[in-house]
């Protein structure tokens, strides 16, 4: 009897093109997490190893003393609650007032639709270097007595709020607005037909159909905003109002700073924007491709 022998597969050839391509990425990779190993790799090594064999030697011990004493001795946990006052508001008002926006802008037709989203647009050409004296003297005039700690728009959280709203909605009002231009209009016109209001037409009809760019805006804003450096080190001069990336300045000494130490807190300060990038990761990637995929 004659047996049937299954066809074999043919193996896909190996194109230099793909492997050139593949040697690409993982020389990347490497490159974007070396000075990441390298820091953990700082972090947990004694100061006193260091500076005696150098930081390019084999270690004696690897312990995670460092983390700890980074975690206490900066009050950190003090000054992630500082940071959550800021981003919080911050990315929820930004995506709120952008959203209007975009709505009005893509919706609605009128002459100056394009040149008023190019305003906000431009604001997030302007470099923050320019605007920064005329902006401190701003915020030390601007009283709020009751409001705020300070009596003042400066050295406050609201102040903080404020800069970051007005900076993030002109990128955020752009990316909404091309995404609720590739949304059916026959949707809103319906509504319309039927009686909707405006306000029910964005709120309860446009808007949670722009819930994959809105996650995919939140995730890029809450890391902008936690990781921001420059206003928080200009608009804020008392150490208790200070977020998590100035308060790192607390590793420093005068005379002297331990690195290993420092790295240590840089990376701790580091785990909450992992943390919201691992959540939103889904609703980030189907933001970024679900519009391209639109007709």
């Amino acid at each position: 009897m004659s047996t049937l022998s299954a066809p074999r597969k043919q193996r896909t050839p190996i194109r230099p093109a793909r492997v050139l391509l593949h040697t690409f990425l993982v020389v990347t990779a490497l490159a974007w997490l070396a000075p990441l190993l390298w820091a953990l790799f700082a972090a947990m090594r004694p100061y006193a190893e260091t500076s005696t064999k150098g930081y390019v030697s084999w270690p004696d011990k690897l312990t995670f003393d460092n983390f700890t004493n980074a975690f206490q001795q900066s009050d950190m946990l003090h000054y992630f609650g500082n940071t959550l006052l800021i981003a919080v508001p911050a990315v929820l008002l930004t995506l709120l007032l952008s959203s209007m926006v975009a709505f009005y802008v893509s919706r609605f037709d009128f002459r100056v639709n394009l040149f008023l989203l190019l305003v906000f647009t431009a604001g997030n050409l302007l470099p923050q270097q320019v605007i920064i004296t005329p902006l401190y003297r701003l915020y030390l005039l601007i009283d709020l007595p009751g409001i705020t700690m300070s009596g003042k728009l400066y050295d406050s959280a609201l102040g903080l709020v404020l800069i970051h709203v007005a900076f993030q909605s002109g990128f955020c009002a752009f990316v909404l607005s091309n995404y609720m231009r590739s949304l059916p209009h026959e949707l809103t016109e319906a509504a319309l037909v039927d009686g909707a209001s405006v306000w029910r037409l964005y709120w309860q009809i446009v808007l949670p159909l722009c819930k994959p760019a809105m996650a995919a805006l939140a995730t890029l804003l809450s890391i902008w905003i936690y990781n921001d450096f420059f206003w928080a080190i200009v608009l804020i001069s008392t150490g208790e109002n200070m977020p998590i990336t100035s308060a790192l300045n607390n590793l420093s000494g005068q005379y002297f700073t331990d690195p290993n130490l420092v790295a240590a807190g840089a990376l701790l300060t580091a785990i909450p924007t992992l943390i919201v990038y691992f959540a939103l990761q889904r609703q980030f990637v189907s933001g970024l491709t679900l519009g391209a995929n639109k007709g």
